[in-house]
């Protein structure tokens, strides 16, 4: 049977080695946490004891991890996944790190002669889980085609951003954007607040209005407003503060690396990572509204 390596298995990869299987690959997995490839083993994926067996005998591997460093260390070593991968299979990183990182990576897998793309994701577990992500793909145009009949099992939107490490910058750019986008509604509904105008007048204006954006519409940060909102659930965390910040942290490095000056991206990080710091950092990344409002 057709078989594919998984490694990182938190929040995003364990729903996301589900539809892999009820594809009908077989996942071979690996994590840190022995716990949670337990968890993928009882939905009948199959337990590897480093990333190199996970690797081993795929016809493509992916990881799903939070740092660069992470993706960099499960690649190398003698049970690292580019001693063990096949060099007809695809890697596939789908971690969210910084450019720089990824391009290495890229620049070693075609010294090794090792097909890469990375294609970090965008939609949360509520995407993961239901296999609506949008995945952001960075690499060369072939490997782009070979790997869709994977990723369209995960997600429902597949876009080739351009050559090596575009997929990292599609997404820190996107959450850049998103980051600044949420302060902005936040800000505006703790000021309506105080003018004694209700949150779901202000909803129902700016929904209809020139205000719109995804963060008021589809993830509002009041509670009641929108159905797929965490703020209904006490801002239970689709996608954490504490990811956002780092994402925000990447964005201004790569902003800083290439002297492009982004002052509210710069802001958005400084609120966050005040956010983080209050001991919010695995609330949903919405949650911030408390902060501004003054009861974080």
């Amino acid at each position: 049977m057709r078989k594919i390596g998984f490694i990182g298995l938190g929040h995003m990869g364990k729903p996301m080695v589900k539809h892999l299987i009820d594809a009908g690959f077989v996942v071979q997995v690996f994590d840190v946490v022995p716990a949670a490839i337990q968890s993928c083993v009882e939905f009948g994926a199959i337990a590897a004891e480093n990333p190199g067996a996970a690797a081993k005998d795929s016809e493509v591997v992916f990881t799903m991890l939070q740092t660069g460093e992470q993706v960099t260390s499960v690649c190398h070593g003698d049970s690292g996944i580019f001693v063990h991968i096949p060099k007809s299979a695809l890697y596939i990183d789908s971690s969210s790190i910084d450019i720089t990182a990824s391009r290495l990576l890229h620049n070693e897998c075609s010294n090794q002669g090792i097909a890469m793309l990375d294609a970090p994701v965008s939609g949360g577990v509520a995407g993961a889980e239901a296999a609506t992500l949008t995945i952001m793909v960075g690499g060369e145009e072939k490997d782009f085609a070979r790997s869709k009949e994977y990723l369209e099992k995960l997600g429902k939107k597949i876009i080739h951003t351009g050559p090596a490490g575009n997929g990292q910058a599609a997404k820190i750019c996107n959450n850049m954007l998103l980051g600044i986008s949420m302060i902005a509604v936040s800000e505006t509904f703790v000021l309506a607040e105080k003018l004694g105008l209700s949150a779901e007048k202000l909803f129902e204006v700016s929904s209809n209005a020139s205000g719109q954006c995804w963060s008021l519409t589809s993830y509002c940060p009041v509670p009641n407003l929108v159905p797929t909102s965490p703020a209904n659930k006490n801002y239970e965390p689709g996608f954490t503060a504490q990811m956002m910040l780092k994402d925000l942290q990447l964005s201004q490095e790569a902003a800083r690396t290439h002297n492009v000056a982004t002052p509210l991206g710069a802001e958005a990080a400084e609120l966050y990572l005040l956010f983080n710091n209050n001991g919010s950092a695995q609330l949903d990344f919405s949650a911030i509204i408390k902060m501004l409002r003054g009861s974080n």
